[in-house]
């Protein structure tokens, strides 16, 4: 039996239309971009209609988009480009104890070239404060940046009133979008962010293809130096296989945006649901806000059991996280549920399940019956001891 796949926020699979819009640039359509005869218009026609699709999704300009590897690349860009080249304003950055290690390791490294880096706490929910803000922010802050949606938890922060209170203070706001992008609207006029990161494998387009948008007006020192691809702002050969993909992905996700989120949220309620109704309340703990997150995250703890023996008992039926998939070798208590005060005899235990397009009641269904098999087996063996 095929294992059911219940972890959509570490990766997705690549869409059917997806690929088909990236074959002829694998197999005919191979010209150097920046070539001036006809292979090369072809291939730079191709990487101008996907930033427009990119642009479409997110509701800017197709000149605010810059394509990058993934979502690492365009948070290191979006951080280390503002805060060098705009480091005669101020050397404060502020971001939150919930972000992904290519937020906060960006700000460490920058803490160790002299910036100042305040982190502000998050609530039981894994929620920022606009408050905090207020209070941390003054006339030296430079950047804030605080995720979208968290990877873990999938609470979703007050982006709009976190923005504003920056902009307010005269400092510039970036946000990581990478869980985002694709599961609930996300419009950077509306926001009212000056930088979005956008990671292609979270949005059913390839790995190692992302997008950062640069609001209009905005200089970013560059990571790589090299000759003037993307309006100057990222040399080296473009990516033109991914870049269409990247595209075709934001084009699927913007026209079944509605759909997909309807999806999402019924198969992980009606997951969240069969669990609750078959486990002991004193069992089962819902990480995040109950309502103000990703429809498709749902993270639960279960009460002393290990997370890495449970996910090893249901291994091969039930594909799911423990923590974030980025650093899944070892479950130590992650540092989103360690921001969030969750208690450690829950912490340990817990599981992120994370539904998608393919996801179906069938699979939700059994996945909850293995579920639930392992929880009891598990909870029959000698107890957890936590040192």
């Amino acid at each position: 039996m095929k294992s059911i796949y219940l972890d959509y926020n570490a990766t997705t699979p690549v869409d059917p239309e997806v690929i088909e819009a990236m074959l002829p640039y694998l197999f005919e359509h191979f010209g150097n971009p920046s070539s001036t005869h006809p292979y090369g218009v072809i291939t730079k026609q191709a990487i101008e209609k996907a930033r427009l699709q990119a642009a479409s999704l997110i509701g800017c300009n197709p000149t605010e988009i810059v394509f990058t590897s993934g979502g690492t690349e365009s948070n290191n860009y979006a951080i280390k480009g503002t805060a060098l080249a705009y480091r005669g304003r101020g050397n404060h950055i502020i971001t939150s104890a919930v972000e992904h290690p290519a937020v906060n390791e960006v700000c460490n490294w920058l803490e160790q070239q002299g910036f100042r880096i305040t982190v502000l706490p998050v609530d039981e929910y894994g929620l920022v404060s606009p408050g905090d803000l207020e209070k941390a922010i003054d006339e030296d802050t430079l950047l804030v940046t605080i995720m979208h949606a968290n990877n873990e938890v999938g609470s979703i922060q007050p982006i709009m009133e976190l923005a504003h209170i920056a902009h307010e203070r005269g400092a510039l706001f970036h946000t990581d979008a990478a869980q985002s992008v694709g599961k609930i609207p996300v419009d950077v006029k509306v926001m009212g962010v000056d930088l979005l990161s956008v990671a292609g494998h979270k949005v059913y387009a390839p790995k190692g293809i992302g997008a950062l948008y640069v609001r209009e007006g905005l200089r970013l020192e560059k990571l790589l130096h090299g000759a003037g691809h993307e309006s100057g702002r990222r040399p080296g050969t473009e990516n033109v296989l991914e870049i269409v993909g990247l595209g075709k992905a934001c084009e699927v996700a913007r026209r079944d945006l509605q759909t997909n989120m309807e999806l999402y949220r019924s198969m992980r309620d009606r997951l969240n649901q069969e669990l609750n109704e078959k486990l002991s309340p004193k069992m089962l703990r819902l990480n995040g806000h109950p309502d103000k997150r990703l429809p498709n995250t749902l993270s639960l703890s279960f009460f002393k059991i290990q997370a890495n023996q449970l996910l090893a008992e249901i291994a091969d039926q039930v594909s799911a996280s423990a923590g974030a998939a980025c650093h899944a070798d070892q479950v130590d208590v992650s540092s989103v549920l360690q921001a969030m005060h969750v208690p450690i005899e829950w912490a340990m235990g817990t599981v992120r399940f994370s539904t998608g397009r393919s996801t179906t009641t069938e699979e939700v269904d059994k996945a909850a019956d293995v579920v639930i098999e392992a929880v009891q087996k598990l909870r029959s063996s000698p107890p957890v001891v936590y040192l």
